[in-house]
């Protein structure tokens, strides 16, 4: 092999190879996300049941549970900035007292402004002891622009900062998230969007690597051929 095809030469085998390893890389990501999502699917459709402490209910992440105790309608919080099919709302968070100052926050469901931010819906709730079925799903903390300085209830939240809101209500809140069951009284709109995983995101991005990977091997191939046949400096 000539000198001046031998730079050009390694330098294109070694992008061929970081094309395909990047590719085999992708697609072990989707083997594991497989793995999860098949882990959550399985936990979505098991039987709800009472779980036997709250060390057993931290690790119920994608399970549907019953839980017993009684909801705050004193503390609860106006999840703003929510949308429901197109249509501009918030999310009604109650907390659910398990023991004593321990709670989870229950995700009552959605309610639409309508165009008119100074009314809210009638949220109250009655606080005698009950069992309820929810998904539990671990809450995304979004970032938050202005941090909550009210402290009349029900609040305006803009995150789910479980620390402050913690604070805020007086409990220790789990961090988890209950999304009551469409079944359960005392709700308002839920249709929970089920999950939906990244599987074939990772595949999409593993046929993208490779495909580069064989446009670059045809372009390596042509210039070989064009050397060997015509001698051409590279």
């Amino acid at each position: 092999m000539r000198r001046e095809f031998a730079l050009p030469a390694v330098l294109i085998a070694l992008t061929l190879w970081g094309l395909l390893a990047l590719g085999f890389w992708q697609l072990d990501r989707a083997e594991e996300k497989r793995q999860i999502e098949n882990e959550i699917i399985k936990a979505q459709n098991t039987t709800a049941e009472p779980p036997k402490n709250i060390e057993s209910l931290l690790k119920k992440q994608h399970h549907q549970v019953l839980l017993d105790g009684h909801f705050d309608s004193n503390k609860q919080f106006i999840y703003d900035n929510q949308i429901v099919n197109s249509t501009a709302g918030y999310y009604i968070l109650t907390p659910f007292v398990l023991h004593k100052k321990t709670a989870i926050l229950v995700n009552r469901g959605f309610v639409a402004w309508h165009g008119n931010r100074q009314k809210l819906a009638d949220i109250k709730i009655q606080n005698q002891p009950r069992r309820i079925k929810v998904k539990l799903i671990k809450p995304l903390q979004r970032i938050e622009f202005k941090p909550t300085l009210e402290t009349d209830f029900p609040l305006l939240i803009q995150s789910l900062d479980l620390e402050q809101l913690s604070k805020l209500s007086g409990y220790q809140i789990l961090p988890l998230l209950g999304q009551l069951d469409a079944q359960e009284k005392d709700g308002f709109y839920r249709k929970w969007q089920p999950f939906y995983g990244s599987v074939d995101k990772h595949l999409g991005y593993a046929l993208q690597w490779f495909l580069m990977a064989l446009v670059l091997f045809f372009i390596a191939l042509r210039l070989l051929f064009k050397f060997r046949v015509t001698g051409l400096k590279i």
